[in-house]
């Protein structure tokens, strides 16, 4: 029996999915992505699980797109690579903005192509310093994917992503955290335990609160300052009302640590 194309792990409230292609730099396929999307849906149907990280096995955390795999031309049927972008990576994308709880990229080598903006589409990426990330695309004639013409120019400015897309020159995890194109930059041997405690963290955070901060900061990004404000004080009148904002004020008061159950 073949292995699963993505490993699934729990570590009290955090669940780890990882990317199960070592052979193949955990590119992905329309399988891989099938795994990966369905693992994401039952995280978020599920209670219990209150952060999530997206790892790589072996040496690479993703090198994008199989360019051997369905879709992609090399079988003897024209390329359909709209139709990959479309059922594929725009649901995968979707699904990591949209979820009920945080997501943290844990980039343990190469992000290439796609790979590099389904990762930085997470709220957090923590990355190796042996990592880097490459915009692949122009090499291959095409443009950035995966949601990278959007996150790019607002993780970089204008100047920055569009260097980065036109060049694919490979950008090194310390640079991308300089730049912050990234959370944090940490030693190799660090990565696995600084994510984890990262991740815990969070995990004991109100997941409710931490979503709607994704969701608020996204949309203020097209707003003028007063819509932003009105759209704060919008959603913090609906927060307020949560079992969590009580707890937190209560436990703040109380000088003991909160627990927080809202999702």
């Amino acid at each position: 029996m073949s292995e699963p194309l993505v490993l699934v792990s729990d570590q009290g409230a955090v669940r780890t999915f990882t990317l199960n292609r070592p052979q193949a730099l955990n590119s992905f396929t329309a399988a891989l992505h099938r795994e990966l999307l369905a693992g994401l849906d039952a995280a978020a149907a599920d209670a219990t699980v209150r952060c999530v990280v997206l790892t790589g096995a072996g040496r690479g955390f993703c090198a994008g797109q199989d360019l051997n795999d369905e879709g992609m031309g090399q079988d003897g049927t024209p390329a359909d690579v709209e139709g990959v972008v479309e059922r594929h990576y725009k649901p995968l994308a979707l699904r990591i903005r949209s979820m009920p709880v945080p997501v943290i990229a844990m980039v343990n080598g190469v992000a290439a192509g796609a790979g590099a903006n389904i990762a930085l589409g997470c709220d957090m990426v923590i990355a190796a310093r042996s990592a880097s990330f490459i915009q692949a695309f122009s090499k291959i004639g095409l443009v950035p994917d995966g949601g990278g013409t959007w996150l790019l120019p607002r993780l970089v400015g204008r100047a920055r992503a569009l260097g980065l897309a036109m060049t694919g020159d490979k950008l090194p995890a310390a640079e991308a955290a300089a730049m912050g194109m990234i959370w944090q930059c940490v030693d190799d041997a660090a990565l696995l335990e600084t994510t984890m405690a990262l991740a815990q963290r969070l995990a004991g955070l109100s997941s409710k609160a931490l979503a709607a901060t994704r969701q608020v900061i996204d949309d203020a990004g097209g707003m003028d300052f007063d819509a932003a404000l009105s759209l704060e004080a919008r959603v913090q009148g609906a927060m307020s009302r949560g079992h969590d904002f009580a707890e937190g004020v209560a436990a703040f008061l109380q000088k003991r640590p909160a627990i927080f159950k809202d999702r």
